[in-house]
């Protein structure tokens, strides 16, 4: 198998000398590795086939291999063995499974791609964070019939059938059968995520395999057997024997044996690196000329932009109402803020005036004699100041609890508003009414926004819209009506084709009569030009000997031209693979700054959270500060009462 993909790497590595694999590479301050040890996933197919790669993330979602990678130390003698591949131990995950940003990734991921192929179920991010077990073998069912679309889930025993599946697939890991019962689970969802994940990307390589082949495919019939013949496998088997020895020796990169291989090759098949400069320009200039036709003819594609350009606008809405919400948030947390430090103040106040009431008392109790009158009047005030600390203790226990009721019922109302606004916008897309550019809006905005108005306005907005949606009916009801008067005319015109087709019909009766006329005079006129074929015979047997010459002359020239259209055709399949790779680098661009928003949004809500701490410890210092007075009051009470007693 690998011979039929060395010639592939070749093409690649006479623009830009060698490719990176896809999976991370064994040693890991190499800028190449050898053609020889891709792992398999990264092999190219046939020649005239066209491989996209996934682009890899920059963020902590980069995939590892799952064979492992090789553990034994450059420079020392290895072992023929290879315990990675096919041995009997187990292979450890080297996914951060248990990272909850990387498993975040993963849902993210997941979400997206049931999304993208038309998931029948529902589908929410709460879902994904721990989806119970039917939920999970729908999810599986789905992405399994990507693969083999005959398949069917069987309905007992799915929680043996699901990792016998897995295992019949190929999975390296252990998918037990008890983190099937409780899938959902905090310690047993991060594996059967991983597993899904796994199966996603088989299903992708399985896309990319089954692609079509490029336009004019049918021009490289030849190429593809070019790596036959004893020269190429003689100089593939010195190559493999050079790098494989010093691979056993503990080598891991084979730079100097890549660049003589490509020398050879270069010189086995007669590259031309003028040729190639010259069919890079032809080929800049033909890109040209099917990036103007793409976008005079291929509208399709221009559909699909705009639908990303409509969903990207979409997610920026939401980031926007989601960074309004977290400012009003934000506000709110600073007016209680602010409440609870006037609340500080006036307690602090509150604290000194007892403070000095307290001295005085002091004063007063070094200086005179209580009298029972006294001593009654103040265990009259100590119960007075019982019953109030008793009952503001409760109301603040009542309130507190009236609180969080009204804040769980507000979330229920919101959920469900959330829930009839969402199908009113998929009900308006169907319909083409959502955004402001569809067929049917005429320039009208259909969509609702709860975050941007207010509770006034979303009376107004309503108002507006079912105004609207009435004209709508209206117009179409006109249309309608206009149709219906249009095929009342229809009908009748078609009345008058019939009665002229019948007249027509007599006319050709009488065509016909004289085209047998004419037959009769066709028949003469034939015998005539029998004698002049034969005259003609003559003069065409002098033409053929002169077309054979021509045709020898041609065939010289056809010749040439064929060599150079493989020599072209080779060359747009380098090009074309540049171009794939740019396509990747701006896809990683996009991916960085994806995830530069997250990580703004994950900032934003740490510090709401340290603001939030911050205010809650000022309010527990101050609770404690008040009880610590309270207390030495009652004790300040308790030695005025042993002292009155005294006395």
């Amino acid at each position: 198998m690998l011979l039929h993909y060395i010639p592939e790497a070749v093409r690649l590595s006479r623009v830009k000398g060698s490719r990176p694999s896809e999976q991370s590479l064994r040693v890991q301050d190499s800028n190449r590795m050898s053609l020889m040890y891709t792992t398999p996933q990264s092999k190219q197919p046939s020649f005239g086939k066209l491989n996209i790669p996934k682009p890899q993330s920059g963020t902590s979602e980069r995939r590892t291999s799952f064979f492992g990678p090789r553990t034994s130390g450059v420079g020392m003698p290895r072992n023929s063995t290879m315990s990675g591949f096919g041995g009997t131990e187990k292979i450890k995950d080297a996914r951060p499974l248990h990272d909850k940003s990387y498993v975040q990734q993963c849902i993210r991921q997941l979400h997206e791609f049931l999304t993208e192929q038309g998931y029948p179920g529902t589908l929410s991010s709460k879902t994904l964070q721990s989806p119970s077990t039917k939920e999970f073998v729908k999810m599986f069912e789905f992405i399994y019939c990507q693969l083999d679309p005959t398949f069917e889930m069987p309905n007992s025993k799915v929680e043996e059938e699901v990792p016998a599946l897995f295992k019949t697939l190929g999975y390296p890991f252990v998918l037990s059968k008890c983190s099937m019962y409780s899938v959902g689970a905090p310690h047993t969802w991060p594996q059967a995520l991983g597993a899904l994940m796994w199966l996603i990307d088989n299903v992708k390589i399985n896309w990319s395999l089954r692609k079509p082949k490029l336009l004019f495919s049918d021009f490289c019939e030849d190429g593809e057997n070019i790596e036959e013949g004893a020269e190429f496998n003689k100089l593939f088997l010195d190559y493999t024997a050079e790098t494989y020895s010093k691979f056993m020796q503990g080598d891991d990169t084979f730079e100097e044996e890549d660049e003589a291989f490509l020398v050879k090759l270069k010189k086995l098949y007669n590259v031309d690196e003028a040729l190639l400069a010259t069919m890079e320009e032809k080929h800049t200039i033909l890109t040209d000329e099917v990036k103007k036709l793409e976008k005079e003819s291929q509208t399709d594609r221009l559909m699909t932009k705009r639908m990303e350009k409509m969903k990207l606008q979409a997610d920026l809405k939401k980031l926007q109402s989601y960074r309004a919400s977290l400012d009003s948030f934000k506000d709110n947390l600073e007016k209680k803020d602010s409440e609870l430090n006037a609340e500080l103040e006036t307690s602090v106040s509150h604290l000194e005036t007892l403070k000095h009431e307290r001295n005085e008392l002091q004063h007063l109790l070094q200086n005179q004699k209580f009298t029972p009158a006294d001593v009654e009047r103040i265990n009259r005030e100590k119960r007075e100041l019982l019953q109030t600390i008793s009952s503001l203790t409760k109301s603040l226990e009542n309130t507190e609890q009236h609180k969080w009721n009204e804040e769980i019922a507000l979330a229920k109302v919101k959920e469900k508003a959330e829930l009839k606004l969402t199908e009113y916008h998929k009900l308006a897309r169907k319909l083409k009414l959502i955004p402001i550019s569809a067929e049917n809006a005429c320039g009208h905005d259909f969509e609702i926004r709860p975050f941007e108005c207010g509770a006034g306005s979303m009376v107004q907005c309503k108002t507006q819209i079912q105004m609207q949606l009435r004209k709508l009916v209206g117009d179409v009801e006109e249309e309608n009506s206009r149709l219906t008067n249009m095929k009342l005319s229809l009908e009748e015109s078609c009345e008058q084709v019939n009665s002229i087709i019948t007249d027509k019909t007599n006319d050709l009766k009488q065509l016909r009569e004289q085209i047998r006329k004419l037959d009769e005079r066709w028949e003469g006129e034939q015998q005539e030009l029998a004698r002049e074929e034969q005259e003609w015979a003559a003069e065409m047997e002098s033409v053929e000997n002169h077309r054979k010459l021509l045709e020898k002359k041609v065939n010289y020239g056809y010749d040439e031209a064929v060599q150079q259209l493989k020599a072209a055709q080779q060359q747009y399949h380098l090009v074309l693979q540049e171009t794939n790779e740019e396509r990747r680098t701006v896809a990683n661009n996009l991916a960085s700054v994806f995830t530069t928003a997250a990580n703004h949004l994950s900032i934003t809500e740490k510090c709401l959270e340290d603001l939030h701490s911050r205010v809650q410890r000022i309010c527990s210092k101050a609770v404690e500060e008040d009880e610590a007075a309270i207390q030495k009051l009652q004790e300040t009470l308790k030695d005025f009462m042993s002292k009155a007693k005294n006395v």
